[in-house]
């Protein structure tokens, strides 16, 4: 082949690489991908079609302001949300409450979990200090009717997991949070305004209705 010939054909393999990445990852609104290092998480747990994957901090104010949305849409689509913490540097407590969650959700119940991130949410404006997170995390277990155990995490674990979440975000390359991604087997759609959370999914929908194998019907036989 001569070498206009293969640089031809090296531009079209490019071109068609280019191309296959660029339909793989999008963003709504349009054209706000962030510049992720590794996406090689992007996919929904095994089984699952369609899925939202979604790093928080506890101590985020557009944090607190995506969750009922995320939440909605979860109730709405029966699709599952995949939760990871990825701390903020600077934030004096979100990381204790992040353990705390975790014990909730691994000791209790993930449902009670998840109403203890709400109310964490909710009352970001009343906690300054570990101290107030403390006496807020103990008001919560009270209200459930559960005892908050004097050690939360004697062995280290959750705070383990934390960290796995946290280093998970670093190999994305994450910049901020929420960072929210509708994830299916083969694309994905980063969500950089939760009030367009509903259109991802729609979106996610119908690729997937898309890839899906013919089904076709013989006529049978006499």
């Amino acid at each position: 082949m001569s070498s206009s010939g293969l640089r031809r054909l090296l531009a079209i393999v490019l071109f068609g690489s280019f191309v296959a990445v660029s339909a793989a990852q999008t963003s709504l609104p349009p054209n706000q991908v962030d510049h992720f290092t590794d996406t090689s998480m992007l996919k929904p747990p095994p089984g699952d079609k369609i899925a939202i994957l979604e790093w928080e901090d506890l101590e985020c104010p557009a944090c607190a302001h995506a969750f009922p949305f995320v939440h909605a849409a979860v109730a709405q689509y029966h699709i599952p949300l995949v939760e990871y913490d990825f701390l903020i540097p600077g934030h004096m407590w979100s990381h204790q409450a992040a353990i705390y969650a975790r014990y909730i959700k691994d000791k209790i119940s993930p449902e009670l979990a998840t109403e203890y991130r709400r109310e964490v949410f909710a009352a970001q404006y009343r906690i300054a200090s570990q101290d107030d997170l403390m006496a807020f995390t103990k008001q919560f277990f009270a209200s459930h009717g559960k005892e908050m155990p004097f050690v939360v995490d004697p062995t280290g674990e959750l705070e383990r997991q934390v960290e796995a979440d946290v280093n998970l975000g670093k190999k994305l390359g994450l910049q901020f949070t929420p960072t929210i991604v509708v994830v299916t087997p083969h694309r994905w759609i980063q969500v950089k305004d939760v009030s367009y959370l509903d259109q991802a999914i729609d979106q996610a929908k119908q690729w997937v209705n898309e890839s899906a194998p013919a089904t076709h019907h013989t006529a049978a036989h006499r």
